[in-house]
């Protein structure tokens, strides 16, 4: 049996991932502080500090994991954009893959971000859209991205880099956009938004847990785009949330200020999720807001 280690595995994407994992056959071993519990589903929970390189080998010789599942990163809403603790992952996620080869180690699947391209393009697309990031987590996310191309190449690993680009859906921190804005109507709560001009991508996150698992399971290499294809304007995004909960006299478009320079059109090409590995969305956006809305009612029914 295949055994893979996932970092970050009770994070947002992360813990969508466990059940397809287990689905597809392997055993599963989990880098987390914080465990959960699934139902029915058997997991070996390590509360190791990734930033112990010593207890990381300690494990990773104990594991013996076939495949490395790298998901966890700095991701504190409104501060890891500019965090310099960007920098220190990068560092961590190098001795992670080093040891992680030097243990027999054979493919590794990781996250990156839409954060590396240049986005006065617009639609971007691996292997094509120039790579120009504009802040430190972009930039620390590409940097990783080209060690770990040339350290693949060196040793004999396959690796698939799957750039993420928006997500939204159960367990997204309650101040991202699409949660925030939900847990306000839901609240009877004013909804404050930017204008929402500017144009995203924007895919239900059990969707990006389908899209990286079903990569790991790949022979697929190099940088893939995870993300919709389809452009969605941040303002008819919250439109449509308001309308499911009825509730459009609550959003209050303009009473936040929108970023300058913010590029208008950010949008992922994911052609090679679709040409190479035949992988398609299993969520419309309507299908991922509707369970989204669903699973803050029962937070706050639980609460």
């Amino acid at each position: 049996m295949n055994k893979v280690l996932i970092t970050g595995g009770s994070g947002f994407i992360g813990r969508h991932c466990l059940s397809l994992l287990s689905e597809q056959g392997y055993e599963l071993h989990a880098i987390s502080r914080h465990p959960i519990l699934i139902e029915n589903l058997e997991i070996h929970w390590h509360p190791v500090d990734l930033f112990d390189r010593v207890a990381v080998q300690d494990l990773i010789i104990k594991v013996r994991p076939s495949h490395l599942f790298h998901l966890a990163w700095y991701a504190v809403p409104g501060k890891y954009w500019t965090a310099l603790e960007n920098f220190q992952w990068v560092q961590v996620s190098l001795d992670l893959i080093r040891i992680f080869a030097e243990c027999g180690g054979k493919r590794i699947v990781a996250a990156g971000s839409c954060a590396e391209y240049d986005w006065k393009h617009g639609y971007c697309q691996a292997n094509f859209t120039p790579i120009a990031p504009q802040s430190p987590y972009g930039t620390c996310k590409q940097a990783f991205s080209l060690m770990l191309d040339s350290f693949c190449q060196q040793t004999d690993i396959s690796y698939a880099w799957g750039r993420i680009f928006w997500l939204y859906g159960q367990y997204e921190d309650p101040n991202r956009l699409v949660s925030s804005v939900i847990r306000s109507l839901l609240g009877n709560r004013l909804a404050k938004c930017s204008a929402g001009v500017q144009i995203r991508d924007f895919l239900y996150v059990k969707d990006v847990a389908g899209a990286l698992v079903q990569l790991l399971g790949s022979n697929l290499s190099g940088s893939i785009d995870i993300g919709s294809g389809i452009p969605i304007s941040i303002r008819n995004l919250v439109e449509q949330i308001a309308r499911t909960l009825d509730r459009a006299d609550l959003v209050e478009f303009g009473a936040i200020p929108s970023k300058n320079q913010e590029a208008h059109l950010v949008v992922a090409s994911p052609d090679r999720l679709r040409s190479e590995l035949n992988w398609y969305p299993q969520y419309d956006l309507t299908s991922g807001i509707q369970e989204t809305i669903d699973f803050w009612k029962q937070e706050v029914i639980s609460s």
